[in-house]
């Protein structure tokens, strides 16, 4: 944790007020959509109020067999810019697969006109220099994978905050080990890729019957093809918001979803991680089951938290600064075994069980 601590607070910020260009790269922002009616609107009025020249970037809205209003919106949206691929014009809904998302992508991606392909969720929003920034950076770099930040918002309550300090403290690992080039992360609500590099690394093949990992499985593909082509974007400007989620349920048939791909990455660096991680949450929960019933352990399952604490809100700290989050810290103590118990039963039932998403159930 001190390592990524270091990598975090050395790892640059990108100013874009420093880098004028005439633009000339030609963008599409892709979005996988599965009854997200209510999700759109705000989105789309927020690509819409992009500072990049509207002339040079589209939007692609791919539905994912929605039983809601969601192609019939996209499709009417006042926009130019904006159009709608329907999965049904394409696979029979009868069709297995189990990558739904994977197979959106890869579509939109075939019949797409920019050379950088930038893919975001759609209950996300935006500022609206985020495109601006990306191409910025990759004009200045010119990486050929992007990955950028990611934050909630609206956290209106406990069980929100929780959500929001873990997911920093993922964001925080994700530039880390970026810098430390000690492995490979990010987050499919917002990343950026060439067009080409897809294409080149064969897309999603052989990572296709994956329910997940259509942002970090695919890093890695493009990462061992291009070793010193793939960055993280630490901008303010870039950040992506997203909402999370409302139920304890809900939370932990995301999480089991997170953690099911763990064993899949062939970046053994970061299972590693993972798996240091998960070892030293399991044997917390152990301590404390054992402590129960010898009162002698206490005074040893304390030390080991307040060092816990102590490390990640070392590490936490800068990040939640440059999410504009501080406020929040107030909260990471009281939520220790809510998080600690999480991470032990999303990291089980992600390797052996199984989980819903978007209505499906996936194994």
């Amino acid at each position: 944790m001190l390592s990524y601590s270091y990598g975090w607070r050395r790892l640059k910020t990108f100013n874009p007020a420093a880098h004028a260009y005439t633009f000339s790269t030609k963008v599409s922002v892709i979005i996988p959509a599965r009854d997200e009616e209510k999700n759109l609107p705000p989105l789309l009025e927020a690509l819409q109020q992009q500072s990049y020249p509207a002339n040079l970037f589209e939007v692609i809205v791919v539905d994912d067999f929605s039983d809601d209003g969601t192609p019939d919106f996209v499709k009417y949206f006042p926009a130019s810019n904006v159009r709608l691929i329907r999965m049904s014009d394409h696979i029979s809904k009868t069709q297995r697969l189990n990558s739904y998302k994977k197979k959106a992508i890869e579509l939109a991606i075939s019949q797409a006109s920019g050379h950088l392909i930038v893919t975001t969720d759609a209950d996300c929003v935006m500022g609206p220099k985020w495109l601006e920034t990306i191409v910025k950076f990759y004009e200045t770099y010119h990486p050929r994978f992007i990955a950028a930040p990611v934050a909630y918002h609206h956290e209106d309550d406990f069980f929100k905050k929780l959500q929001s300090l873990d997911f920093m403290t993922m964001q925080g690992i994700t530039g880390s080990v970026a810098y430390l080039q000690t492995g490979t992360m990010c987050n499919g609500a917002n990343l950026a890729y060439e067009k080409t590099a897809f294409e080149e690394v064969g897309g999603f093949t052989g990572i296709d019957m994956i329910a997940s990992g259509d942002d970090m499985l695919l890093m890695y593909k493009i990462y061992h093809a291009y070793p010193d082509g793939v960055m993280y974007l630490k901008s303010r400007d870039a950040i992506v918001r997203t909402l999370p989620v409302d139920t304890v349920s809900g939370f932990m048939q995301q999480r089991i979803r997170w953690s099911s791909k763990a064993d899949k990455y062939e970046d053994k660096r970061i299972t590693r991680v993972l798996v240091l991680v998960y070892i030293w949450n399991v044997i917390l929960v152990l301590l404390a089951l054992v402590a129960i019933f010898n009162p002698l352990l206490w005074p040893w399952l304390l030390g080991i938290l307040v060092y816990k604490v102590v490390l990640e809100l070392f590490f936490l700290a800068p990040v939640a600064a440059f999410f504009n989050k501080l406020n929040l810290l107030a909260w990471f103590v009281p939520g220790q075994p809510f998080h600690i118990v999480y991470v032990v039963a999303a990291g089980w039932l992600g390797k052996f069980g199984s989980y819903e998403w978007k209505g499906r159930q996936v194994k």
